[in-house]
């Protein structure tokens, strides 16, 4: 039996893409993964995460990644409550990778705050049947999810890198990053707009913006 496991990386980022990637694995070789040591990519260092992903990608039978970009997110957001759109555009970014992969039974982890509800956005993007399994920390309970967590957190760890090549070093891209948050103040105040690499409709990111046109206009 075929099983794939499918997670993201970077969804509360305010820059950067959001990276969703799938493992499919032989079933028999499902306590490989245990021995190797991979879990939640969360716990595990960069280093360690980068030599994971090389064994994960040779035990696998097949692996995908889609990367969704912050334009394609602030499209899907902006109209509508946030959560319920980017939750929708998740889902339909696991689909397909499922579909690519065609496995017998997919494990992902839920990023609705409803289990099922989002399994059944996962299984209206597929063209075939399989078993979902979709649970919240499913990168923590299911090995198969911790490798998918796993590759897609070292190619979100690479794009960043690009980024902070092209644009200067911004932290970590999160909110909760002081030094990202610097960033997007300095850059308005320099540029006037953000650049494509930010997710505009993220509150924070308009929030600084609205700072900013206040501030102008006092000056003005």
């Amino acid at each position: 039996m075929l099983v794939a496991g499918v997670d993201e990386a970077g969804r509360g980022c305010v820059i950067g893409p959001l990276v969703i990637a799938g493992v499919l694995i032989k079933e028999e070789r499902m306590p490989i993964l245990t021995r190797l040591g991979v879990k939640d990519s969360k716990l595990l260092s960069s280093k360690k995460r980068e030599a994971l992903a090389v064994e994960i990608v040779r035990l696998a039978e097949k692996h995908m990644v889609m990367k969704l970009s912050p334009v394609e997110i602030d499209r899907a957001v902006e109209s509508g409550r946030k959560l319920h759109k980017l939750n929708r555009l998740e889902a339909q970014t696991m689909a397909m990778i499922i579909e690519a992969l065609k496995p017998d039974e997919a494990y992902v982890d839920a990023a609705d705050v409803l289990e099922e509800r989002f399994k059944h956005h996962i299984q209206e993007g597929l063209s075939f049947k399989a078993k979902i399994v979709s649970k919240h920390k499913a990168d923590r309970t299911y090995p198969v999810v911790s490798a998918a967590s796993i590759i897609a957190k070292v190619e979100r760890d690479r794009e960043i890198a690009a980024l902070t090549v092209h644009y200067g070093d911004f932290g970590s891209g999160y909110l909760t990053d002081p030094k990202t948050m610097r960033f997007l103040k300095q850059w308005l105040q320099t540029h006037g707009e953000y650049p494509d690499c930010v997710r505009k409709s993220w509150k924070p990111a308009k929030r600084a913006k609205n700072e900013k046109g206040t501030v102008q206009k006092k000056l003005a």
